[in-house]
């Protein structure tokens, strides 16, 4: 069992940075491979970023690529999402998910998490 609460959400301008914590409880959040993703107003969820089980190996959406960077520390049960250059376009909710296998790379698609968090807010204006 694991419990994922996000935070690290707000209103931002464009250009600016934010990061974005997801703090788990349970004993397997070291073996599982984590992902952020992300609902804007009116569209589907859709993946961001996955981190494997040990933190050596990363996945980004093309859409995020070179502003996104997801990293954790099992130490500290926790998930991190730092963005910047953020845009207007970034405005959504974000989750972070665990993916349901062990010691593995986790995938971008939504129905092979089998926990995730209640979400954070982010907010970029113009």
């Amino acid at each position: 069992q694991v419990q994922l609460v996000e935070s690290g959400g707000g209103l931002v301008q464009a250009g600016g940075s934010l990061r974005l914590s997801c703090a788990a409880s349970g004993r397997s959040f070291s073996r599982n491979a984590m992902s952020w993703f992300r609902q804007a107003p009116g569209k589907e969820r859709e993946f961001v970023a996955a981190i494997n089980w040990e933190g050596s190996s990363t996945l980004y959406a093309d859409s995020v690529k070179g502003r996104f960077t997801i990293s954790r520390d099992n130490a500290k049960n926790t998930l991190y999402l730092q963005i910047y250059s953020l845009k207007p376009e970034d405005t959504a909710v974000y989750y972070c998910a665990a993916y349901r296998f062990l010691f593995t790379m986790a995938v971008p698609t939504q129905g092979e998490y089998n926990y995730w968090g209640q979400g954070t807010q982010v907010t970029v204006s113009s």
